[in-house]
């Protein structure tokens, strides 16, 4: 295996809780009106240093999705996922834009959110945006 190299972010980081790897930026937040299995989640419109998984259809709160789970690269954590394609209309603003789940990043101010109890176990997607 190589070097691996990774993009280090300025501003308010969001960061890999496990490695403290760069991942996104708070400019770049569109929502932070998602939820997911392990409470809130925030939608990106570009995130760093993630490797992609294998394409799925999901059906979430919101309709059926085609996404794939994003990965660390600098520890191989799932931190997420990126919406692929959206089947209804009203959906289609997710095409291509990233979740970073709350509970498996760290916040600008290196706060760990720690997901709630109440949290819902099936679909994940936003409340409304």
């Amino acid at each position: 295996m190589g070097r691996l190299f990774f993009i280090t972010l300025e501003g308010g980081i969001y960061s890999c809780k496990h490695c403290h790897v760069h991942l996104g930026v708070a400019e770049d937040i569109i929502s932070k009106s998602f939820h997911c299995r392990h409470g809130k989640a925030y939608l990106f419109d570009q995130v760093v240093n993630i490797t992609v998984g294998e394409k799925e259809e999901r059906m979430m709160m919101t309709g059926l999705h085609t996404v794939v789970d994003i990965f660390c690269v600098g520890c191989g954590s799932i931190v997420g996922w990126k919406y692929e394609t959206a089947q209804e209309k009203t959906q289609k603003y997710k095409e291509g834009k990233f979740i970073l789940e709350r509970f498996k990043v760290l916040g600008p101010d290196g706060s760990n959110y720690l997901g709630s109890p109440e949290a819902e176990v099936g679909g994940s997607d936003a409340d409304d945006v």
